[in-house]
């Protein structure tokens, strides 16, 4: 029920609210009912507009966040298999899991056996927001938002390059451009850049997927340079150098009252795998910790 009224008060509607925890509007009101009859206090105010919580909702708000942190990690510890010690929870940008997160589950399994990996693929504002729910322990992202009881630590700067595998490529997107989505950042700035080119003939949600297309078809697109430099240091794919590249600072975010034991060796090995890119040159690397703002 917690979880209920929390989708009620981020989409100020029970129907949105039912679609965000998939069960029917009945259901929802009839979860409000229950809740209110417990406390013993009317927590929403339903009119035209939605639902507006009242001053006694928004004060069990912070409790309901609390209960379903702790389910969450109940849940999870609860369903640790055998030979673990506990769980780690871990989400991160769909770009950001080519070439780099999926670098550190390997070492991960290497130097800490004993902690069990839940990994997660969303947007920033949905890891920010799974972070605040407490279904999330760690999350790597471009542009997280500055809240407290967070820390933000800066792991290394992203750029994303356009490559092609055509014969002569050019900075003019041609019709074999294939438009990868990296994010809402990455989709702000190719507007700014590309205005003309706001709609392809092909697009994809997964960057693994439209890099496999250009190394089997004459196409060109924009993918994080750490990713394709392989790939271009083969010629089999070129870096088209006239074109406008986008830079965006990465970050690892995490609760500040989190266990120093489990956390310090989860931080420690995105800090490395950060490092071997930088060693190679394909990313610009620093470990400054923001204290909770980037």
């Amino acid at each position: 029920m917690a979880r209920t009224f929390l989708a009620v008060v981020d989409t100020g509607s029970f129907i949105a609210a039912a679609e965000q925890v998939h069960v029917t509007q009945s259901t929802v009101s009839t979860r409000i009912k229950s809740l209110e009859e417990q406390l013993g206090k009317t927590l929403f105010v339903r009119n035209k507009a939605g639902a507006v919580p009242t001053p006694a909702g928004l004060q069990f708000q912070r409790h309901a966040q609390m209960l379903v942190r702790v389910w969450q990690q109940a849940r999870l510890e609860v369903a640790l298999p055998s030979g673990y010690q506990t769980v780690l929870a871990v989400g991160g940008q769909y770009s950001l899991w080519d070439g780099f997160l999926l670098r550190w589950l390997p070492w991960m399994r290497a130097h800490a056996p004993e902690i069990a990996l839940h990994a997660q693929l969303a947007p920033s504002g949905g890891l920010m927001q799974l972070m605040i729910d407490g279904t999330l322990d760690l999350a790597v992202m471009y542009t997280p938002q500055s809240r407290p009881g967070f820390e933000v630590e800066h792991l290394f700067e992203e750029e994303l390059v356009l490559v092609s595998s055509e014969p002569r490529p050019s900075r003019e997107l041609s019709e074999r451009y294939v438009y990868v989505n990296w994010g809402p950042e990455f989709q702000a700035d190719h507007a700014l850049n590309y205005p003309d080119r706001s709609a392809t003939g092909l697009f994809f949600d997964l960057g693994t997927l439209g890099l496999n297309y250009l190394l089997e078809n004459s196409a060109s697109g924009y993918f994080p340079r750490r990713v394709v430099a392989p790939y271009v240091a083969d010629r089999m794919l070129r870096v088209v150098r006239s074109a406008p590249a986008f830079t965006y600072p990465t970050y690892a975010v995490y609760p500040t009252d989190s266990d120093p034991e489990i956390f310090g060796v989860a931080l420690s090995g995105l800090r490395e795998i950060a490092r071997r890119a930088s060693a190679a040159g394909i990313t610009r690397h620093s470990q400054k910790r923001a204290g909770g703002r980037p």
